[in-house]
């Protein structure tokens, strides 16, 4: 699998599909909590859970740099480390939950923090200066919103996973289109698709637009997040009840309906076996691509043919680009607050995160780090870096990780044509509102 590959099924793990069945106590811990006058007499065991560093020795080299850093500043707390994997961390941390145990620091995703905040099992770090307003200052544009709830901070982001829009350019000339003009509106997105698709006898051999979704799973729910974005729509409004079937998350829907069922531009579940972006192989002429291309001649798909790329967001009334990634958060009840907030603070380092950007596939999600190497290093990364304020995420809201399991096969019921658009978001949303 290739390494675009690799990234997109752990940022579909990251997203989780979790049902949180345990419940902490509602209780914030923002009050108690403050820094250590001494942090060098301090002693203890640190938890601390993680599914970003790879048991690889360039992972485990990572990690090493992060607790070194942290002992310079706490050289008596000993940091017991769960490397976690993306697809055992809903389980981890929902066993935790349950149980009254969660690790004193925990590295999670994006959508996670109402939920488990909601519950009263992640810190509120007010009590260490973190607003919306100081959180900003630390982060790239576009990055604060999955980290608040409530209008409070309970996590700092340190990775972003977005997904790009990528088209070929030889595919754009041989179809007339202007290279360097990629579609500016979801109309002319639709008018492009048709145009570069190529079918014989009715069988699909290039498509105008590729969702890339895994053609057993499928998981449009990103791609509908990123659309959703573009129609200026949104997934809750801000009692935190559902928004997305008002009218502009119906038109969401609609037009990746309509460029499957319509404009024919792709074909239902259409996928790589390998799970690789098909615009990469050159089987679509435009579509959904990872912040991350391998531009090696020898390991990735070679200098050419990324030249032959160039990137664009969706746009509608608003520029859209989907965004994942890793949040570093504090337990509500850890008894080494001043330890883990610092811990906290070397994980979102420039350093760290550009470390943890390069073992994943990501970018680095702090301000002090953009124009960072890793993001320089292939043009996927550099585009998603400059465009974070167009930045789409699910979630919102305390059900969404058990609404979101439902999301996968309502939007399937939609555009294999089985439910209108309002009719699969209506469901969807009624479904949310008894949650």
């Amino acid at each position: 699998m290739r390494s675009s590959a690799r990234c997109l099924a752990a940022a579909l793990a990251l997203m989780g599909l979790l049902s949180v069945t345990g419940c902490a106590d509602r209780t914030s811990a923002a009050g108690s909590f403050s820094l250590d006058k001494d942090p060098s007499q301090v002693s203890g065991t640190l938890h601390f859970m993680t599914p970003g560093y790879p048991t690889t020795p360039e992972g485990k080299a990572a990690l090493k740099k992060v607790i070194d850093t942290f002992h310079r500043t706490y050289p008596k707390v000993r940091v017991e480390t769960d490397l976690a994997s993306f697809s055992h961390l809903s389980e981890k941390v929902t066993t935790s939950i349950a149980a009254g145990d969660m690790p004193d620091v925990m590295v999670t995703g994006v959508g996670w923090i109402p939920p488990f905040a909601d519950k009263g099992a992640f810190a509120d770090l007010s009590a260490f200066g973190l607003t919306p307003t100081t959180l900003a200052q630390q982060v790239r544009p576009g990055f604060v919103q999955p980290a608040v709830y409530d209008g409070k901070v309970y996590g700092v982001p340190n990775i972003g996973g977005a997904k790009v829009i990528a088209y070929r350019k030889s595919d754009f000339r041989a179809a007339g289109l202007d290279p360097d003009k990629p579609p500016r509106t979801l109309a002319e997105l639709r008018s492009y698709a048709r145009k570069l698709t190529i079918r014989k006898g009715g069988k699909l051999v290039r498509s105008g637009f590729d969702f890339w979704v895994n053609p057993v799973q499928h998981q449009y729910i990103q791609d509908y997040v990123t659309f959703l974005k573009a129609t200026g729509g949104r997934m809750y409004d801000s009692g935190g009840a559902a928004a997305f079937n008002e009218p502009k998350g119906v038109e969401a829907l609609q037009v990746m309906d309509d460029l499957i069922s319509k404009d024919r531009a792709t074909d239902f579940a259409t996928g790589a076996a390998d799970g690789s972006p098909l615009v990469l192989s050159d089987r679509a002429a435009m579509g959904f691509a990872g912040a991350y291309v391998d531009c090696d001649n020898t390991t990735g798909i070679g200098k050419k043919t990324c030249d032959d790329l160039g990137f664009f967001n969706i746009t509608g009334s608003e520029e859209s680009m989907f965004m994942g990634g890793q949040i570093v958060s504090l337990s509500s009840r850890t008894k080494l607050p001043g330890a883990s907030y610092q811990l906290l603070k070397v994980l979102t380092s420039p350093a760290a995160e550009q470390d943890l950007a390069r073992l994943n596939l990501a970018i680095p999600a702090a301000e002090a780090a953009v124009g960072s190497a890793v993001e320089k290093s292939n043009p996927a990364s550099e585009f998603a870096a400059k465009s974070t304020a167009a930045s789409a995420y699910a979630g919102g809201a305390p059900n969404w990780l058990d609404l979101q399991n439902a999301f996968t096969p309502a939007l399937d019921e939609v555009l294999m044509g089985r439910r209108s658009p309002q009719q699969g978001l209506d469901i969807l949303a009624k479904k949310a509102g008894a949650m």
